[in-house]
């Protein structure tokens, strides 16, 4: 067998794509360093996934799941397996992809996008593809090189095309298998699921062999069955098939009406022989030889189509991999705007020891207000919302002017998780962060490890300003408890074990965070052991973040100026932390304040507070003065003043908003006072319309049972109250509804519109509007189906839109071009009553096919009465019907003339019958 045509594709070795997870960048060989390499490799691994369960960064990628637009991208976000680039340089590039995506509007379509990884795996390992299946392919490569080619557009067009290049380059080289989608179309026919008779010149003589084979055992079992029939042996001719081969049904007291007949099944009473003719047992041999034949052919076909997708397999996984990579942008460009996401920058010690850096450049972590997105959640839409209306497409993230939309808050500012502000100054190496329990340390610290993984995977921050982190290989975190059982672990034990993989595995591009260091064991050896280890990761780190209770862990700034400390603000008034950190300040634990708030008895406090005193140090004793809780008073006092300056401008701001938007609204409520009116005509025109339609229905009850003479009367009393009708309301041709108010215009059958989707082209309306409000419209022999709000009425629509509903009397007096062919002054000249539809003189011919259609016309026509009219539906379709049913009307003796229904609907045809 072969095809029509010869298809050539280029072959592409594909990329591999950016994997979620860290490994360093060096081959490893046999020998026993790189034996050890491998181990340390290992080890990395294993730590950087479990500090992702740690963090919870599966949280996150779900979140970012509800966001993705393809079967591919939904799944990688839900196993989080979530890129992250492997050196900052890829990560910068995935954050230039999201900021890309995220200005796209309307966003892109991946509507047709199908995760064929498993079709083509089918096809590479010999199996034959369903038709189903390589039209998912075609599908889906179609797509893909519309999303190319709407990129090229952007970026192409505009006022900054440059942004969207990131988005471009990911598509840029890929091969879009253009040939094998062609190929595919050429022989499948993907909106009625067949092979085509042009696939291959086999198949095209098989089906024409078995046409001219099935004309002619249709004839023969027709006139079987017609004789058998005439001759009593069946109430009416039937033909069907049994066993697979075409027979006629016959009475069983009647079957020597079919000699040498061969009977293929009995009906369930026993009644009803079903008989193949003698005549036709030949050719139902060959229809069944050739209906093998042609299956045969079909899968071979079928199979030159599959291995033509299995010679495509690399091509077409690089394509699915790249597709996924625009996906995951526009995943993070949606996530971005539901956490009200900002663009963070990568910072760089390029400057260190300059000293032109100002004060705000010296600082090597630097964010403002940044909220834990886990946290975070709660207080935002929900996700099972935004998935129900699309909106990880973000199609509805954007309005018309491209720009990003605030809609993402459902609570007020109370329910939010406190901001966060992070500042490490350049060249630091070791933040101590101290602080009461339940003050926040914890939680600041996966903040800022969650931080830094969605930097290093491009996604924006839920933050202020432009939040400024470094690029991090890999973030390693001891928080928790690692108590095992199993492996005989205890607490201490479990939190030292893991400090100690993490010493070995980090590197001077990594960040480390441990929680309670030292923890679990006698204090004095626990502060021993932790000085020990943050003085070792001083060299060897370039940021670790520790949170601590022993205060003797504050003192290493004092002695090496790459230790800073901060501390978790805690409220002296309420008792209660306020979970903010005060950065270069040291905090107590407050365990006797907490404790006192509890309710502790209060012998219990003053006693604890006199050991406390014994056992601190003497430097410590003169750290608890005055002059600290003076700082906080003052601190206290300027936030104050700060809170009330901001309050003062925000009232003045608002008061010069209200002013401004009353100056600017005189135009909203010129036009607002317009709708309104125009709304009120409207419901006097319904009203009018209900009127009319009342007296149409009573003219057409009373026409049933009036005498031909009394005809004129009821024509006469019926036009006299219609005309009542619209002078009491005083309606007149002039008045049209203006375009600013279509939104209630709904267009009727046959009428002309203009669609605003297709550049305002007039079309014809082919179907009446739906309940979802979608209407289908035909330009041309092209069908589409487009919104209601799109409608645009013509000014004859709007002209005559009080007229066009409901049954009407026939205005006369206009013709049309289609339906001059036929003329007589005879209609003129005889009376035939009021041209007025009913379901009894209304023929319906959509639907039919041309032969069924004509014989429906026929019959219509020979059974209506004399001096009567006839409404023909054929709607407009191909044309093929329409065609038909004219040249009947036009060479049919009984018909005297014919004319369109109206000036506005071509799909329905008025004939007079002598």
């Amino acid at each position: 067998m072969e095809l029509s045509k010869l298809f050539i594709s280029v072959k592409k070795p594909p990329n591999l794509f950016l994997k979620p997870c860290f490994r360093p960048c060096f081959s490893l060989s046999n020998s026993p360093e790189s034996n050890s390499l491998s181990e340390q490799v290992k080890l990395s691994q294993t730590l950087q996934t479990e500090t992702l369960k740690t963090l919870e960064w599966s949280s996150i990628c779900k979140q970012l799941s509800a966001f993705t637009s393809t079967p591919m991208g939904f799944s990688v976000a839900e196993k989080a397996q979530v890129p992250f680039g492997r050196t900052q340089k890829e990560s910068q590039k995935l954050l230039d992809q999201t900021t890309a995506a995220r200005m796209v509007s309307p966003p892109l379509d991946f509507s047709g996008i199908k995760d064929l990884t498993e079709i083509v795996n089918f096809a590479a390992s010999g199996e034959l593809l369903t038709i189903k299946e390589l039209c998912t392919v075609r599908q889906t490569l179609r797509t893909a090189r519309e999303l190319f080619k709407n990129l090229e557009v952007l970026t192409s067009s505009g006022d900054f095309p440059e942004r969207y290049t990131p988005l471009l380059e990911i598509l840029q080289n890929c091969d879009f298998q253009e040939e094998l989608e062609r190929k595919i179309a050429y022989c499948i026919d993907c909106n009625i699921s067949i092979i085509l008779d042009r696939a291959s010149e086999e198949l095209e003589i098989i089906r024409s062999e078995r046409k001219r084979n099935l004309e002619l055992l249709d004839s023969v079992l027709k006139r079987v069955s017609s004789e058998i029939f005439q001759a009593g042996g069946i109430d009416r001719p039937l033909i069907t098939k049994r066993r697979s081969r075409m027979c006629v049904g016959i009475r069983a007291t009647h079957k020597y009406l079919c000699p040498d007949g061969v009977r293929l099944n009995v009906s369930s009473s026993g009644a009803t022989y079903f008989m193949e003719p003698k005549d036709a047992v030949e050719l139902n041999n060959m229809e069944v030889k050739l209906l093998n034949s042609e299956r045969d052919e079909e899968r071979a076909i079928l199979s030159v189509l599959a291995s033509e997708v299995a010679e495509s397999e690399r091509e077409i996984k690089y394509l699915l991999n790249k597709i996924l990579e625009i996906d995951l942008a526009f995943a993070r460009a949606g996530y971005a705007h539901w956490i009200n996401g900002v663009y963070p920058i990568f910072s760089s010690e390029d400057c260190e020891g300059s000293n032109s850096i100002r004060a705000a450049d010296a600082l090597t972590v630097d964010i403002d207000g940044i909220q834990h997105p886990l946290l975070l959640e709660s207080s935002l839409e929900s996700l099972s919302d935004i998935v129900s209306s699309k909106c990880g497409n973000v199609a509805q993230l954007i309005d018309g002017n491209g720009v990003m939309t605030s809609k993402s808050f459902s609570g007020d500012k109370s329910d939010l998780p406190v901001p966060i502000d992070f500042k490490i100054l350049l060249g630091t190496r070791v933040v101590v962060i101290s602080g009461p329990n339940t003050g926040g340390k914890t939680a600041s610290m996966k903040t800022l490890g969650l931080a830094s993984l969605m930097l290093k995977a491009g996604m924006h921050l839920p933050a202020k300003n432009h939040p400024k982190l470094p690029w991090f290989d890999l973030v390693l975190a001891d928080i928790g408890d690692h108590q095992s059982l199993e492996q005989n672990l205890s607490t201490f034990s479990g939190h030292i074990s893991r400090i100690c993989k993490i010493l070995e595995v980090a590197s001077n591009q990594s960040l480390v965070l441990i929680d309670e260091i030292g923890s679990g064991t006698d204090p004095s050896e626990g502060v021993a052991l932790s000085t020990s280890i943050l003085q070792y990761l001083k060299d060897r780190v370039n940021i670790a973040v520790v949170t601590t209770h022993f205060a003797d862990l504050s003192f290493l700034k004092e002695k090496d100026t790459r230790f800073d400390n901060a501390a978790m603000e805690f409220s002296q008034e309420t008792l209660k932390p306020t979970y903010r950190i005060l950065w270069g300040s040291t905090g107590d634990s407050n365990a006797l304040s907490i404790a006192k708030s509890i309710g502790f008895d209060q012998n219990i406090i003053e006693h604890a507070q006199k050991w406390v005193e014994k056992l601190k140090p003497e430097k410590q004793q003169v750290r608890t003065g005055l002059l600290y809780q003076s700082l906080v008073e003052e601190r206290n006092g300027l936030k104050a003043q700060a809170r009330r300056a901001a309050s003062i401008h925000a009232e003045i701001m608002d008061l010069y908003a209200e002013i401004q938007e009353e100056a600017e609204d005189l135009d909203t409520r010129e036009r607002a006072l317009m709708v309104k009116e125009s709304q009120q005509v409207q419901h006097e025109l319904m009203a009018a319309k209900s009127q009319i339609e009342t007296v149409v229905q009573e003219f057409e009850s009373q026409l049933r049972t009036a005498t031909p003479d009394q005809f004129n009367s009821l024509i006469r009393k019926s036009e006299y109250a219609i005309s009542s009708i619209v002078k009491a309301q005083n309606l007149g041709d002039d008045f049209t509804i203006s375009k600013a108010d279509n939104i209630s215009y709904t267009p009727q059958f046959g009428e002309q519109v203009h669609v605003k989707e297709l550049g305002g082209k007039l079309v014809t309306v082919v179907e009446v509007p739906g309940d979802d409000e979608s209407i289908l419209v035909q330009y041309g022999k092209v069908k589409v189906r487009v919104k209601k709000s799109s409608i645009r009425a013509t000014q004859t629509s709007e002209r005559n839109a009080a007229t066009n509903s409901g049954p009407r009397l026939r205005r006369k007096g206009w013709q049309n071009e289609e339906f001059q062919g036929h003329l007589s002054t005879d209609k003129d000249e005889v009376s035939y009553g009021p041209v007025v539809q009913t379901s009894k003189n209304t023929v319906d011919l959509r639907g039919m096919r041309v032969e069924e259609a004509s014989v429906h016309l026929e019959m219509a026509i020979n059974a209506s009465g004399s001096y009567s009219v006839l409404f023909i539906i054929h709607g407009m379709g191909s044309g093929a019907v329409k065609e038909r049913a004219l040249e009947i009307l036009r060479n049919h003796p009984r018909v005297t003339n014919y004319e369109p229904e109206s000036p506005t609907n071509y799909g329905c045809t008025i004939a007079y019958i002598k």
